[in-house]
This record gives C-alpha cells, sequence and structure tokens, in this order.
C-alpha cells in the first residue's frame, strides 16, 4: 500500500468531522462509513441505532469455521476542536512537513485508515484467504461510552461480532529511558468511574451572602479539595511487567516499583517531561480529574443548585467503592450537602501477553524494527476493548512509528492540540499490523 493512498484515506477521514460532542445527534459518522465504502469497493454491514450514528462491519470468512476470529477494529468518532492554538486548521486533513494535520491523526483515524488498508488485501483476494475469519469493524460513539457504538453492537449484536481476538488501541510509540529503546503495546486499560456531583442551596440576592445557603460553595470547595487531595497509589501487575520491560537500572527500578516512593519519581519526571511524568502517575494511581461544574443563573442571584462532574479512573485492584471511599475522605463535612450520582461504572481490563496474537506482535516488530523488546502496557484512557474483555476476547492496541514526535509529546495530542501524524508513521503502523495479522494466521493454521 502507497503511503500517500494511507494520507489521502486519512485525510478524508479527518475532513468529515465526524465530531462526536456525547450527544445523540452529533457524531456523523455515517460520513466515514460511506468514504469507508468507496475505499473498500462495496458497502459493509451497517447498524444505525440512532440516524447517523453509523457502525460498519465487513468480514473475510476463513477456510476454517473452527479456526480463532481475528478482529481489526477501529472508531470514526472525534472529539471537539476549537481552531485555536493549532498550526492548521484541525479539520483541513493537509500534509505539512511530512505530516498529516487535523482531530483524530492519532485518535484513531490513523489506526482505522491502516486497518482498512490491511484488510483490504484480504477482501480484494490479493492474499490467500486466511484460515480464520478476518473481520473489519469501524464504529461510532467511541468518544462518549460507546451507547451508540461497540457497547450496543456487543450487546445487541454479539453473533455478528463475534470473535477470539481484537486489534484496537492505543498504539504507542517507541518509549526511551536509560537510553533502552522499547516498544509499548497496549495490554490493559484503567476503568472509567464519572461522578455527578451536585448541591442544592436558597436562592437569594447577591447583595447580602453573609450566611447565605449558597449551592456553588460546598460543590467549589469538593472540586477544590477532589484536585488537591492525594489520591490512591497501586502497584498493579501490569506496571510491574511494564516496568520489567524497560530494562532500567536496579535502583531506579525498584524507585518505579515502590508505592513510598512513587510520588518522588513522578515529581523528578516532572522537571524533565511533564508528559511522562503525567503518565507514570496515571498508571500508578487512581486519578482525579473535576472538569466541569455549572451553578446559578446570574451574577447577583445566590445559585439554588450546582452541579459538577469528575473523571475518575481506576487501576486493576480498585473498583467503585475506591472511588466513593475517596470521595467521602474529601468531601468531608461537605458529604451530607452533595449528591453524587455514577455517570460510568466500568471496572480496568486487560489481556495477557502471551498466545497467538501477541507472538505474531512481537514477531513483526523483530522482523520490522529489529527488535523484540515488546513491553505490555497499561493505558489510563478508556477504549472500545473493554467490552470485548468482557467477553472473553484477547485485545491490544498497537502501531509503529517512526521518531520525529517522541512518547510525552505524543500523548499530549489525545484530545489536545496540533493532532498530527507523520505519513512515514501510517506506512510504519500498515506494515506492522499486516505482518501482525499475516503472522497471526500462520500461527493457528
Amino acid at each position: 500500500m502507497q503511503a500517500d493512498t494511507l494520507a489521502d484515506l486519512l485525510g478524508t477521514l479527518i475532513r468529515n468531522e465526524c465530531v462526536n460532542d456525547g450527544t445523540p445527534d452529533s457524531g456523523h459518522e455515517h460520513r466515514s462509513v460511506d468514504a469507508l465504502a468507496g475505499f473498500l469497493g462495496g458497502p459493509g454491514r451497517i447498524f444505525e441505532p440512532h440516524p447517523g450514528r453509523q457502525s460498519v462491519l465487513y468480514r473475510v470468512a476463513g477456510r476454517d469455521r473452527s479456526a480463532p476470529r481475528l478482529m481489526l477494529m477501529g472508531h470514526l468518532d472525534v472529539v471537539p476542536a476549537d481552531a485555536t492554538g493549532w498550526a492548521y486548521d484541525p479539520f483541513s486533513g493537509e500534509i505539512h512537513d511530512g505530516f498529516v494535520w487535523g482531530r483524530g491523526a492519532v485518535d484513531m483515524l490513523n489506526i482505522t485508515t491502516t486497518m482498512a488498508a490491511v484488510f483490504k488485501r484480504y477482501l480484494t483476494q490479493e492474499v490467500p484467504q486466511p484460515p480464520g475469519d478476518l473481520l473489519f469493524l469501524a464504529v461510532a460513539d467511541e468518544e462518549a461510552g460507546a451507547k451508540l457504538g461497540a457497547h450496543y453492537l456487543t450487546e445487541h449484536h454479539w453473533d455478528e461480532l463475534a470473535c477470539e481476538y481484537v486489534l484496537n488501541e492505543v498504539a504507542y510509540p517507541a518509549l526511551s529511558v536509560s537510553e533502552i529503546t522499547a516498544y509499548p503495546v497496549n495490554v490493559g486499560e484503567k476503568g472509567p468511574f464519572w461522578r455527578t456531583l451536585a448541591s442544592s442551596g436558597t436562592p437569594g440576592h447577591g447583595s447580602q451572602p453573609y450566611g447565605a445557603d449558597n449551592a456553588l460553595v460546598p460543590l467549589a470547595r469538593a472540586m477544590a479539595g477532589l484536585a488537591e487531595a492525594p489520591s490512591p497509589v497501586v502497584i498493579s501487575d501490569e506496571w510491574r511487567t511494564f516496568v520489567d520491560g524497560l530494562g532500567l537500572p536496579d535502583a531506579t527500578a525498584a524507585a518505579w516499583l515502590d508505592p513510598e516512593q512513587i510520588d518522588q519519581v513522578i515529581e523528578d519526571l516532572a522537571a524533565e517531561s511533564m508528559g511522562l511524568a503525567r503518565y507514570v502517575h496515571a498508571c500508578t494511581h487512581l486519578t482525579v480529574s473535576p472538569n466541569l461544574m455549572e451553578a446559578g443563573i446570574k451574577a447577583n442571584v445566590v445559585p439554588e443548585t450546582g452541579r459538577a462532574e469528575v473523571d475518575f479512573r481506576a487501576l486493576p485492584g480498585q473498583d467503585g467503592s475506591t472511588v466513593d471511599g475517596h470521595l467521602a475522605k474529601v468531601l468531608g463535612a461537605d458529604r451530607d450537602r452533595i449528591r453524587i450520582d455514577p455517570i460510568m461504572d466500568h471496572e480496568a481490563s486487560s489481556s495477557p501477553a502471551k498466545g497467538p496474537l501477541w507472538d505474531a506482535i512481537v514477531d513483526s516488530f523483530e522482523s520490522l524494527a529489529g527488535s523484540r523488546r515488546v513491553v505490555p502496557t497499561l493505558t489510563p484512557v478508556t477504549t472500545d476493548l473493554r467490552f470485548f474483555r468482557d467477553r472473553g476476547v484477547v485485545g491490544y492496541g498497537v502501531g509503529w512509528y517512526d521518531d520525529r514526535i517522541e512518547f510525552p509529546e505524543f500523548l499530549a495530542m489525545f484530545h489536545g492540540r496540533n493532532e498530527r501524524v507523520s505519513v512515514e508513521s501510517l506506512h510504519r503502523t500498515y506494515e506492522l499490523l499486516d505482518r501482525t495479522v499475516e503472522s497471526f494466521f500462520k500461527r493457528i493454521s
């Protein structure tokens, strides 16, 4: 597959502006479902639980109906982007200095693009029929909890989606620590435990605040406390495996694995790389991000109600009771004034770093990058893989990038400004996925 063909498809998906703002009428993934039909030469099986919110499934049947099935899955929606602060229009899909720029370039339209290109080789019979089924699924609504995407599909159409292995996101670039380069592969993810905090008070005139029952005040204290309070630490098995794979000096590795030292490790890292420090913190702590607060109607009216939303992400070994316990501790005396409601609850999930798909990934890195230092990695973000892992499916996220953007900068582009991916990285990831699929099918035949 030519690199410019990949760049063209990615540019098209970016320009389709499948922006998901969390409302059912946003997304418009039908635009990119149509684009994929043009690229693949025909329509697939379309699912549309809400007008315009389309997902599409393609399948190449394998020779052996009893053989394991492999799915390539990417999402089509992206988060909103304000052009302020971007070097180029976030929905232009333009190429500048060898990079394709735009919202979704790394989250995750780049991977969706390369997966479509790999799948096309099997769909057009450019390569022989595989022993097991190969599926390509492009889904809606990943960025808003997947109620109109993967969650809906696995609940209502599992008979059509059923498989044993999935490749999805997050596809990380190489990570170099202590002059050793490792290739991270996502094997697990934290669990989202989002909460709404609501408060009530008594309306009054803002000119007389003394003793007022202001709904905003306890809510503001709660949000400030949640932002500042230390959060629980967990050194999970996934984190231990990741650190072991980095080849750190013994004393450094010991500090990274010590719950009593990890906060100092993070503080030291922040002085050199805030991006890496944030990642290490997220992979070792219950994370708490107070992201939305609203109250009142105008400046001179004491608010009668207030509402806030907090993004909690739990590690393996943590659950809803961890989140609720932390909330109770931080809120203290205000706990009786604030009602807490769940928005989303899903425990962390992971897949074992072993078996035919894992071995195929490692072999592919060795053949293309000349290294078998492939490191199982936990991602702090939430992906559609959780719905498949709940059904016993083994799932990973993997890609292969050039060295023009390093690990910390790459992480900062997710939902951030100046999101971009190099054309060379698109081609590399295509090669890696193509080699991985080929190697997987050889292993199961």
